[in-house]
């Protein structure tokens, strides 16, 4: 039995608990947990806005070691250090092969199958998005581990499962940020924090923070951000201010809000790219006119973990971290156990800190 905390039912509270989880069975792989991020979709799970069966086990930004694999399991052995990935490509759906597996249709087919059951009366749980990782073990399919680059600490690695990816690949793949361009984040939480950096990486100037709390300001800026803004009515009239009247090349989008989408937007130059990663709600409609649309030429885009193939871009940002480019414990702030993470969605709720990662003894 492990430690574990699970949603009994949609917008109820996390209950930690123990649970039982079955030997890994053909192409799986149980693992011990070193950490868990929690993310702003974990809290989008348990309230409603993202579907997920339950009583479920959320968490899907995780890292630890492999004890245990099923019959013909050929990618990873017991011992072997790796990452989650909660949105596995099948590599034979109509997305895939174009080449765009962030978008599989097969991705979260895990979710929808029971993998434990609890252990006070046998009730089947769902793992939260494929991975359940708020937990101290899990099982998941071979191809939803990534073996972790040498040099990297296992804990902090956890970030990589969905806040770095997801940052990065917004502004490497979705955005295509080119050295020089100005680029505009808003939302200093996890995934614009790794935005930020990446920004940075890429060259680009000025980059301009956006965010609701004041206290944001030095961990933007120790991420890369050049200028800072509280989010206000006249937001998109100060980044045109500071950027020569025109506005940014590109604007990062990590909230999901239709405030936010539309002030993004406005914020962007002609002929500039909008880049949407925060998952929002059915209820937040955007407008735009259609004079608008013409007379400004400007690209709006969703982006999906990223734009990213995990395989692919896990050792590149590897390397960035290797070099010290990359800092992923600058984007820790703070450091929690299981009963933690309630107090942790509360925190996201109201604009707090940046990532809160759940360690594991």
């Amino acid at each position: 039995m492990v430690r574990a905390a699970v949603l009994p039912a949609v917008s109820q509270p996390l209950i930690v608990t123990e649970i039982e989880i079955p030997a890994p069975g053909p192409g799986q792989v149980r693992i011990r947990l070193a950490a868990a991020g929690v993310c702003h979709s974990d809290l989008s799970l348990s309230n409603g806005t993202l579907r997920q069966p339950v009583p479920a086990v959320l968490g899907h930004e995780g890292a630890g070691t492999v004890t245990e694999v099923g019959e013909g399991v050929t990618a990873v052995v017991p011992g072997d250090r790796v990452v989650l990935n909660w949105a596995p490509s099948c590599g034979a759906c109509h997305f895939c092969a174009l080449d765009e597996p962030w978008l599989c249709a097969n991705a979260g087919a895990a979710a929808t199958v029971p993998y434990a059951k609890l252990a006070a009366d046998g009730s089947e749980l769902y793992p939260g998005l494929g991975t359940a990782v708020f937990a101290e073990e899990t099982v998941v399919s071979e191809n939803a581990v990534l073996p972790l680059p040498d040099g990297i600490p296992l804990t902090d690695a956890a970030l990589l499962g969905c806040a770095v990816l997801t940052g990065y690949g917004a502004v490497h793949h979705a955005a295509r940020v080119r050295t020089g361009e100005s680029v505009a984040v808003f939302g200093v939480g996890g995934v614009g924090l790794s935005g930020l950096q990446s920004a940075r990486i890429a060259g680009a100037g000025p980059v301009i923070a956006v965010d609701v709390s004041p206290a944001k300001e030095e961990l933007a800026r120790a991420a890369g951000a050049t200028e800072f803004l509280i989010a206000s009515e006249d937001t998109a009239k100060r980044i045109r201010k500071l950027t020569g009247g025109y506005g940014t090349d590109v604007a990062i989008e990590c909230v999901g809000r239709a405030e936010t989408i539309r002030t993004a937007w406005s914020a962007t130059r002609r002929g500039g790219r909008t880049t949407v990663v925060g998952i929002g709600g059915q209820d937040q409609q955007v407008t735009f006119s259609a004079l608008e649309l013409f007379y400004f030429g400007r690209t709006l885009s969703g982006c999906v973990y990223g734009n990213s193939d995990p395989a692919r871009d896990l050792p590149v940002l590897a390397e960035h971290i290797r070099a010290g480019r990359l800092d992923l414990g600058a984007m820790v702030t703070e450091r929690i156990g299981l009963d933690g993470i309630p107090a942790a969605f509360e925190a996201m709720t109201a604009g707090r800190g940046g990532r809160a990662l759940v360690v594991f003894d």
